[in-house]
């Protein structure tokens, strides 16, 4: 089972090379092939996997906490200050503390999530599953409607979210329904994959630079040699951009989540 969770791709290309990388580089593989369990997968296991982490660093630093903190709680409480003051204080205002749970478990979510793509265990970000990334946008759509259901009643919320104020009657026909294509639709999927994107392509490009730099290694001719040595190095400078994405992609979700959040319970749009 333990060999299932590292990720040697291969299916793509002739002969089951793994090269050149492609969708099939992406398919998830059964823990329990033939036994009727598909769904339970080796990415599954990661996105568990991630959720168990999260919880558990929360409470490692959350425990034995001292009036001068020490690297364990000075760690914490930064990590914890940056999402409640850049994030869920400045754009939820006043209303910040009932959501700042979510926002902190989705920011931490994503980014052990998207860490799993330069761990050598797994050399796989989860949210460049498409589903796992229209999951985590659908709990953020419930959120943020909830929560203007829930300030505004259903149809004034409705009426928010569709009429913005100062709007003529003439031009109701044509705003209403780009206002309601926009608010339900548009905005969960462009969240997904937004995350789903950049995870995806930067993993891609890990691949080619890391199985094309192997096979040119293995060639035997001093040129491809050279040529894959130069690609393995330059990996490592891929590998880094990617660590910087997957930071930069969790906060970006998380920022957006607070960001529709905060339009929800806005009096007027």
């Amino acid at each position: 089972m333990i060999g299932l969770l590292i990720p040697l791709e291969g299916g793509a290309g002739e002969a089951g090379t793994g090269f050149p990388p492609g969708v099939e580089s992406f398919h998830s593989r059964p823990l329990f092939p033939g036994a009727g369990m598909d769904w339970l997968n080796n990415h599954l296991v990661q996105a568990i996997l991630a959720a168990v982490v999260v919880i558990a660093f929360w409470l490692w630093v959350s425990r034995g906490q001292k009036v001068v903190p020490g690297r364990k709680q000075f760690a914490g409480e930064f990590l914890y200050n940056l999402l409640r003051n850049t994030i869920a204080r400045d754009i939820l205002g006043h209303d910040y503390r009932k959501f700042l749970p979510y926002l902190v478990a989705l920011f931490s979510f994503i980014l052990v999530n998207n860490l799993f793509g330069q761990f050598f265990l797994f050399m796989f970000p989860t949210f460049s599953k498409i589903g796992y990334a229209y999951g985590l946008a659908l709990l953020s759509w419930v959120l943020y409607n909830g929560a203007g259901i829930a300030r505004s009643g259903f149809f004034g919320y409705l009426k928010k979210a569709t009429l913005p104020a100062g709007v003529p009657k003439a031009l109701w026909v044509l705003i209403i329904p780009l206002e309601f294509l926009s608010n339900f639709i548009v905005r969960p999927i462009t969240l997904a994959l937004r995350l789903f994107a950049n995870l995806f392509a930067g993993h891609l490009v890990v691949l080619v630079f890391v199985i094309g730099g192997t096979l040119l290694l293995e060639s035997g001719q001093a040129f491809y040699m050279a040529a894959g040595g130069v690609s393995l190095i330059f990996s490592f400078a891929i590998f880094a951009l990617e660590i910087f994405v997957g930071v930069l992609q969790a906060y970006i979700f998380t920022v957006l989540t607070a960001q529709y959040v905060s339009s929800a319970l806005a009096e007027e749009h």
